[in-house]
């Protein structure tokens, strides 16, 4: 019986520090920003609960080599820091959680989503 109860509670732990780091990787939520490809055409793209954290350079835009994307949008639930260079580098603005969309003039290269908070 004292196996079975200890393999119970290794089992429950295992099950909450699965759970709690999902959650403390990721913002929840969409980030959507524009940029124009190599024919002229405008695309958006989108990034479904991004990681936390981390530098993320974005999708077709991300190297200083390439034109920038441009009118960021964070529909997630942290702010965001988003850079002019790639490598979030550069010069930087801050995105609030669930904000408005920006303008078309601020351009991006790169983001870093805050941390989730814990509660």
């Amino acid at each position: 019986m004292n196996l079975r109860t200890t393999l119970g509670a290794g089992l429950s732990a295992l099950a909450l520090v699965l759970s709690m780091a999902g959650s403390a990787q990721a913002a929840q939520g969409n980030f959507t920003y524009k940029y124009v490809d190599g024919y002229g055409a405008e695309r958006q793209v989108t990034l479904h609960d991004p990681h936390s954290g981390k530098c993320i350079n974005l999708h077709a835009v991300g190297d200083d080599k390439e034109q920038p994307g441009y009118g960021p949008r964070n529909d997630t639930d942290t702010a965001v820091t988003v850079y002019l260079g790639a490598n979030c580098q550069g010069p930087e603005w801050r995105l609030k959680a669930h904000g408005q969309p920006a303008k078309d003039t601020l351009e991006v290269r790169s983001v870093r989503f805050d941390a989730p908070q814990v509660s």
